[in-house]
């Protein structure tokens, strides 16, 4: 099963994953994809770099599932929750009445 890597943006707390690249996205069918251990593994070197670098933090790898026509979803409820970034606050939030 694949798996990608998935943190917090340190700045405004967004779900991001390691893109192939080495950057950061917002969006889960960018992220890079490892197939085995030893790949999971040096995407979280990658990705713990980025954490010394405080550009990210909360990282860990998650198995997904890749569709047949090529989407990417996560497998747990909790990561999908995370991949529809629903589990930040917005502006819009913060203009609310109490």
């Amino acid at each position: 099963m694949p798996n990608v890597v998935t943190a917090n943006r340190l700045n405004d707390g967004i779900v991001v994953y390691l893109a192939p690249d080495g950057g950061w996205t917002e969006d889960i069918a960018e992220a890079a994809r490892a197939e085995g251990e030893d790949e999971v593994k040096a995407l979280e070197a990658i990705a713990e770099e980025a954490v010394r670098e405080r550009l990210v933090i909360s990282v860990y790898p998650m198995p997904v599932e890749v569709n047949d026509d090529g989407t990417v979803d996560p497998i747990s409820v909790r990561e999908r929750i995370r991949a529809s970034h629903r589990t930040t606050l917005t502006k819009d939030w913060y203009d609310v009445p109490l």
